[in-house]
């Protein structure tokens, strides 16, 4: 993630489609996932182009660029339709939207090219363009090979764990075993921990991962092929995460929070990481700078994140790292971007069902005369940052105010709005 301020122009690449965060045969998890590159706006400043595998309507492109303060024609948008089985950056190597982007990059001095997942499509999308990849470059023309590498491994499991492992963090015990090793080993750690959790090696978002007890054996051994990551349950615990940025200066911690979750799955975020003691917050600063050097020793420069479960008494266990871009960065850097003048804003995002379809327009009135919508002479209020939903019904929000004890209360009156 970049600071708050750009000086070259970017082109925005929303590659949700990449093999950095799941199989790329998992075409309909993707296409969910893509829904969500509207939000990449908020990144944009004037001079900028926004790739994105969806449209944005154009009731949501006057809504973001009226907050930010920007000509609605101010940024280049560039649609590209995910191809199933492709990474994105592949798909714009394949079809008419490279002429287009060379044509767009042509026209900016010094552009350069920002993904949401390092990948190796990405690499070659950047060479054929002929820009470098922000934040990712380290003073030369393309990420290092190592730098795409140690990307690529520490967005699984497995990679993750043995990092940690060597840099001392706290882990739920835990073993790795491929599909046919499963049920055995699945029986082996309920036998010692009563409840399970079974990850796949490569997922994003909770996708794949399940919770299972003695009442769910015999397991089927699993078809697919690739690697599992099981671990004790911990039970009664807070879902945490802290994002952070790493390049040729020192690594440093961007923002923390509280993750909520649904059997397993991500739902919301809300920061700073609420009543949780200090040492703690401490300690999982210290293991993402940690993670941090170790990154950077291996040529990566750019955005990570450590989630991780904390207990009642505050103890810590480390889950996995993302090392890209995540679900929380673009709503952070939106709301940092509109409040300037705050170093740690209080914030909140999440999903909220509606108890009928609106149109974006609709959305936006209602929260207009309920006083609830986004001021930017108070600070305070909704944002609607990811368009309309596809059904009209589940709708992507944050939620912002000087005072962190408003944004509770905003958020009960959003519920009652939209579905009273």
């Amino acid at each position: 993630m970049l600071p708050p301020a750009h000086d070259q122009p970017l082109v925005i690449l929303a590659n949700f489609a990449s093999d950095i965060a799941i199989d790329l045969q998992q075409s309909a998890i993707l296409r969910q996932w893509s829904l969500q590159a509207p939000r990449e706006i908020w990144l944009a400043r004037p001079g900028d182009v926004l790739v994105t595998p969806v449209p944005l309507s154009p009731a949501f492109i006057r809504y973001a660029c009226s907050l930010l303060d920007m000509p609605i024609d101010a940024i280049s948008i560039l649609t590209v339709p995910d191809v199933a089985g492709e990474a994105m950056a592949d798909t714009v190597r394949s079809t008419h939207a490279l002429t287009s982007l060379r044509d767009l990059v042509s026209q900016r001095t010094g552009c350069c090219l920002m993904p949401t997942a390092l990948d190796s499509a990405t690499v070659a999308l950047a060479a054929d363009l002929d820009i470098p990849i922000s934040p990712y470059d380290l003073g030369t023309r393309g990420a290092s090979p190592d730098a795409v590498a140690v990307t690529a491994l520490l967005n699984t499991k497995a990679g993750f764990r043995t990092a940690a492992q060597d840099l001392g963090m706290r882990l739920p015990a835990g073993r790795l075993c491929d599909g046919s090793r499963l049920p055995a080993v699945a029986r082996e750690l309920i036998g010692a921990y009563q409840e399970i959790v079974v990850k796949p090696d490569r997922s994003a978002g909770g996708h794949g991962l399940r919770f299972i007890s003695g009442r769910d054996l015999p397991l089927a051994a699993e078809s697919a092929a690739g690697q599992w990551v099981v671990e004790e349950f911990l039970a009664d615990c807070r879902s945490v995460s802290a994002q952070f940025h790493t390049g040729e200066d020192e690594p440093r911690m961007l923002f923390s929070g509280e993750m909520s979750t649904r059997d397993g799955a991500f739902t919301g975020y809300r920061s700073p990481l609420p009543d949780v003691p200090e040492r703690t917050v401490k300690e999982l600063e210290r293991w993402g700078l940690d993670l941090g050097d170790h990154l950077a020793a291996r040529g990566y420069r750019g955005p990570y994140s450590i989630d991780a479960m904390v207990t009642r008494h505050g103890r810590l266990y480390a889950t996995e790292a993302n090392v890209r871009r995540t679900a929380t960065t673009t709503p952070h850097a939106m709301i940092t971007r509109l409040l300037p003048s705050s170093p740690t804003p209080a914030w909140l995002m999440g999903t909220r069902r509606a108890d009928r379809a609106h149109t974006f327009l609709e959305a936006v009135d209602l929260l207009a005369a309920a006083g609830l919508a986004y001021d930017p002479g108070t600070g305070a209020g909704v944002l609607l940052y990811a368009d309309a939903p596809a059904d009209g019904i589940s709708w992507r929000y944050a939620i912002t105010a000087p005072d962190p004890d408003r944004i509770p209360q905003l958020d009960r009156r959003f519920a009652l709005l939209f579905a009273p």
